[in-house]
């Protein structure tokens, strides 16, 4: 897997950098400011993208615009984005950004490596990996959406493919069979109005779905 790093603090940038390394992982080009950023993407083609939110100069939101303007430049480019705090703006436009990989984690994942490498290697494969924390903020605004209309099984379903977890994960969670996750799968799609598609992954646009409610 080869990977492109933007994150302004250098020891930061580093200690990531070293993590990828032990486990086999390429870090293509590592910069530190969002320019930098969509140039090396353009140029590296990488498997991920591992992106710091707030990068100089005024460290609000500009490591985000870059990966969206990274994703315009390279469709589908999976992106892993690091955060200080929930910021629930962020995490919103960066998951309607498009098709491909997505994660959000709060920086302090990382500490947890086994974790965090999981989580670099699923969004890489196309998945989510999105921080319980944002999930349960972003529950908490309670807007009306068809998730609604889940049963509290189905709800706990769909919280658990948000964090990025497998069907085989899931049912260990849950206590639960393989064969009954895929079934309360198969009715969150239904009740969520996702057919199925060769260009959209019904899996993520459920998450996604899920996180607006």
């Amino acid at each position: 897997m080869r990977v492109v790093i933007a994150e302004d603090a250098v020891l930061i940038r580093a200690g990531v950098e070293r993590l990828l390394a032990d486990d086999g992982i390429e870090t293509v080009a590592a910069v530190g400011d969002g320019d930098a950023l969509v140039d090396a993407v353009v140029a590296h083609r990488p498997d991920l993208a591992v992106v710091d939110v707030r990068m100089a100069p005024t460290f609000t939101d500009e490591g985000l615009r870059a990966a969206l303007r990274a994703r315009t430049e390279v469709p589908g480019l999976p992106v892993l984005v690091l955060s200080q705090y929930v910021e629930e703006s962020y995490a919103l436009d960066l998951l309607s950004s498009g098709s491909g990989g997505v994660g959000y984690l709060l920086k302090e994942r990382v500490a947890d490596v086994a974790d965090f490498l999981d989580a670099v290697r699923r969004v890489a494969r196309g998945g989510t990996a999105i921080d319980p924390e944002v999930i349960a903020q972003l529950m908490a605004r309670g807007r009306r959406s068809p998730v609604g209309d889940l049963t509290p099984r189905e709800t706990e379903v769909l919280a658990l493919m948000a964090e990025g977890l497998s069907n085989l994960a899931i049912g260990t969670r849950l206590v639960v069979s393989p064969g009954a996750v895929e079934k309360h799968i198969g009715n969150i799609f239904g009740k969520l109005a996702l057919e199925p598609s060769a260009d959209e992954h019904r899996r993520v646009r459920a998450v996604l779905t899920y996180l607006r409610r």
